[in-house]
């Protein structure tokens, strides 16, 4: 079990120049509305001279974070001049077959416009108001529980995008917290990169969002006096600092794919960390 950082020391005897300054990862949660505020919902970041801290939500009559706060205050975050990573865990697209089935542009931000119509969880309803049909119209942009994108089968463990109600499931997250990608890409423009979407390759000084998985890395780590979802933020959050000062990153950012396999995973998404 892993329980430090690296020492920024290292960095300079590898001669290893760091990508980003400022690492965040988000431990998401697609309960209730956007509005509420959500014990699930967990933000921890830190950078060349803090270790792993929770950033709590900006002063407010609610104890934690909103969906809706949380994309403003990411939208001024990688919009400040300072190359930041964040790791985000929810999924960031669908498997090929629902672009397939329902016969949609495999182009990612047409996607975003399309499940927002359809799926609109940023306008302050619930994720299952939408699956029951009270908003929206999810009925016609639905999926298979059995689909599971590449990255997801990579990984080992990791659900479906539409796999609800089960132990580990990430589908209300992701239903939940697809629009509010848009909502920060609307906003951000050519500041942030989405990572892979917008390219494999990150430009100098890009801040970057991309899908994570914490269980892929929280036994690396001491939980100590952490709930499950501190800990799942604080271990997105180390082991991404880890990575860029050990130099390891940048083969993270490059997975080893076919050039068929690349193709499908610029549609589908790819998981930072799985190889």
């Amino acid at each position: 079990m892993q329980n430090s950082l690296c020492d920024p020391r290292e960095v300079d005897d590898d001669n290893v120049m760091p990508q980003f300054e400022r690492y965040i990862g988000i431990d998401y949660s697609g309960a209730k509305t956007p509005t509420e505020s959500l014990p699930g919902l967990r933000v921890y970041a830190v950078d060349w001279v803090m270790p792993p801290r929770e950033v709590p939500p900006p002063p407010s009559p609610r104890k934690y974070w909103t969906r809706r706060g949380l994309a403003e205050w990411l939208v001024a975050q990688v919009s400040g001049g300072k190359p930041i990573l964040v790791g985000i865990d929810h999924g960031f697209s669908f498997p090929l077959a629902y672009f397939e089935k329902h016969r949609l542009a495999q182009v990612w931000p047409k996607f975003l416009d399309d499940f927002q119509k359809h799926w609109p969880t940023d306008e302050g309803i619930y994720v299952d108001f939408v699956r029951d049909g009270f908003n929206g119209n999810g009925a016609v942009r639905t999926g298979n529980s059995r689909w599971r994108r590449m990255t997801e089968v990579r990984a080992g463990s990791a659900k479906s995008v539409f796999h609800f109600d089960c132990q580990g499931s990430v589908a209300k997250s992701t239903h939940a917290g697809l629009p509010w990608l848009r909502f920060i890409r609307q906003r951000c423009g050519g500041r942030v990169h989405f990572w892979p979407f917008d390219g494999w390759q990150i430009p100098a000084g890009r801040s970057v969002l991309a899908e994570v998985y914490p269980a892929l890395w929280m036994r690396r780590f001491a939980a100590e006096d952490r709930d499950g979802d501190q800990h799942a933020a604080f271990s997105v959050a180390a082991w991404l600092r880890n990575t860029d000062a050990d130099g390891s990153l940048t083969g993270y950012f490059n997975p080893p794919l076919e050039p068929k396999e690349r193709k499908q995973a610029e549609i589908e998404g790819w998981i930072l960390g799985v190889t």
